[in-house]
């Protein structure tokens, strides 16, 4: 008996319960998002005004899902509301690259030992990651006419419009095309009179033109045996040259120390030989290894995102026990995440972050000190310390997932109709319970489904899951990942 012959008779043309991971389940993304998990008002709170959540979760309980629910419904919300309330979201979520250029960066032997690159990484380390994500979309969104208004970026004041070529030049990230071309037509997309900042080349480019068009105008060639000509060239470059070992300077400052991105020097320095003098004075850059310089860095981007139309700002954490450098460690993935954990840091006016962490972490947090607790104010945070799935809910989740896929002129199936009545609804209640997350709901109803159909020929159906089979499955299922839960433990 196959698999979609049974779904098929219930009206259902897909199987629901096949893909086990949100980011690919195109069943939730197209037609289960609107299904959320009870805690979703209290992490979601209000767009208009952006607040932090920290969400603790086991694996499969859904924090993928809820990131993607969040950037969806950000997505509606700027989508009627007023210009000046839009939100722009920001998913801090893919840290692999980010932790492999930070180890690139130290000596070797700290290269590769995720301790001593942990050991090293602080909070200004996240806080330019963040700031790359954000100013590399906004870019490419400014570069996209189907994106953004470019009206809007006209609109920038000259602050504003200094502030994002100076943000786009430390943290603009994107590999489709070279850095140095990318500043130049952003440059032209928001007016920034980059060709201002050439007056010392200009003069230079002069200077060199009547010295030797003089020597040319009176032929007088002989004088090019002496070095005059040539001390009077080297004198009207003199400007140029001290600007540009300044413009240096500066460009491997920044790039010794943005430690999580390949910052291209030449690049860099070419850009900032495009800034004038005068907006460069006293301007917050990344060059120093402290977070002053990042925050004032973040509400230069805040400025400009509520010129282009964005009130707030939402970033999304997500995936943290996902990079290869961590292993999958808890001591690693709270040494990450630690940093973060930071009032000032979280309570920025304007910004909400929404940190989904694995609920392993929760127990080192509990164990932190007065000092710990006194930096991170959890009170304010909106703390959520479990991602829990009653049965009623991981029921109400799998009819859902059956009427998404039923056919549009059926009647929605249900799991109960699908489960012969002698599992009782007391019984049934109980086993989804004992399985807590929705990963594990679809794993154990996928296995028997597939187990029920291998039972019975195509020629002799039976349309229910006897209780036989669902409590064998059931064993069996609780028994593996109970095993594959004491490996994690002692591991």
């Amino acid at each position: 008996m196959r698999t979609d012959q049974f779904l098929s008779h219930h009206g259902v043309t897909r199987n629901p319960f096949a893909e086990e991971d949100a980011q690919t389940d195109q069943v939730f993304k197209s037609r289960c998002v609107e299904v959320r998990h009870p805690a979703w008002d209290k992490v979601y709170g209000s767009p208009n005004d952006p607040a932090t959540s920290l969400v603790f979760g086991e694996k499969g309980a859904g924090k993928t899902a809820m990131r993607l629910q969040i950037v969806e419904a950000i997505d509606r919300h700027n989508q009627s509301a007023k210009p000046e309330d839009r939100v722009f979201v920001v998913e801090y979520d893919d840290f692999n690259p980010l932790l492999d250029r930070f180890a690139d960066r130290l000596p070797s032997r700290k290269g590769r030992d995720a301790e001593h690159v942990l050991e090293e990484w602080k909070l200004w380390d996240h806080m330019d990651g963040v700031l790359s994500i954000a100013v590399t979309d906004l870019v490419d969104r400014l570069l996209d006419k189907t994106k953004l208004d470019r009206r809007a970026a006209k609109k920038l004041d000259p602050a504003q419009r200094r502030d994002l070529m100076l943000l786009a030049a430390c943290y603009d990230d994107s590999t489709a095309e070279p850095q140095s071309v990318r500043w130049r037509k952003l440059a032209r997309v928001v007016g920034y009179p980059s060709w201002r900042a050439s007056g010392w080349f200009q003069i230079g480019a002069l200077g060199t033109a009547v010295i030797f068009g003089t020597i040319g105008w009176f032929k007088a060639w002989e004088w090019l045996q002496t070095p005059w000509p040539y001390v009077a060239v080297a004198a009207a470059w003199v400007p140029w040259i001290s600007k540009w070992l300044s413009r240096r300077t500066r460009a491997w400052k920044i790039a010794n120390n943005v430690r999580v991105l390949r910052r291209d020097r030449g690049a860099l320095t070419g850009s900032l030989m495009r800034v004038r003098a005068r907006d460069l004075e006293n301007q917050p850059l990344p060059d120093k290894r402290r977070t002053d310089d990042r925050y004032e860095l973040f509400g230069k981007l805040q400025g400009v995102l509520g010129s282009l139309g964005y009130g707030g700002v939402m970033v999304l954490v997500d995936r943290v026990d996902e990079p290869h450098l961590l292993g999958g460690k808890v001591e690693a993935i709270r040494d990450f995440v630690w940093s973060m954990l930071d009032n000032k840091f979280l309570r920025q006016p304007g910004v909400g972050f929404k940190l989904l962490l694995p609920a392993e972490v929760l127990e080192h947090l509990n164990r932190e000190g007065r000092d710990f607790h006194q930096r991170a104010r959890l009170d304010k945070q909106n703390v959520i310390p479990s991602l829990d799935w009653t049965a009623e809910a991981l029921s109400d989740l799998s009819n859902a997932r059956l009427a998404a896929c039923t056919e549009a002129d059926a009647k929605p199936a249900t799991l109960r109709e699908l489960i012969d009545p002698a599992v009782s609804d007391t019984r049934l209640a109980e086993a989804l319970r004992s399985l807590r997350t929705p990963r594990h709901l679809f794993k154990f109803l996928f296995r028997l489904i597939s187990t029920h159909c291998n039972q019975h020929p195509d020629s002799d159906p039976v349309w229910k899951v006897d209780q036989q089979t669902f409590e064998a499955v059931l064993a069996v299922y609780s028994r593996e990942q109970a095993s594959v839960d004491r490996g994690l433990a002692a591991s």
